[in-house]
């Protein structure tokens, strides 16, 4: 059974499907959009950056507040803070000392439902 799990995964023919590759590398975005897009994905990768994304679902929210729901310290926090506003997925206000964060835009809050209910499936 194992043999033919990998069996699956090969191509054994040398046939290229031209019409195929042409008609796909035309709609394929450019590198640096792809580059973009794979950045975006990393910042899904950390457990600490989902778990503020999920946080921020709910509300906005302070680096102290949000250190003390996830039981982290302030810097750990404002360090995947400034990643996920670096790929625009959290924005933040200032007002007087404090600085509130939120999600940038709805489009946040889609990507993580479509992952979410992936994982669930």
């Amino acid at each position: 059974m194992g043999e033919y799990a990998a069996d699956i995964d090969r191509c054994d023919c040398a046939t290229i499907h031209e019409e195929v590759v042409s008609r796909v590398r035309k709609v394929m975005p450019e590198e640096e959009t792809l580059l973009n897009l794979a950045d975006l994905f990393k910042m899904f990768g950390d457990s600490t950056r989902v778990k503020i994304l999920c946080a921020l679902f709910n509300a906005e929210m302070c680096v102290c507040d949000i250190a003390v729901l996830l039981g982290m310290t302030k810097s750990a926090i404002s360090h995947q803070l400034r990643a996920l506003r670096q790929t625009k997925l959290v924005k933040y206000r200032r007002d007087g000392k404090v600085v509130y964060y939120s999600l940038d835009d709805e489009h946040v809050k889609n990507i993580f439902d479509l992952g979410l209910l992936h994982v669930c499936e």
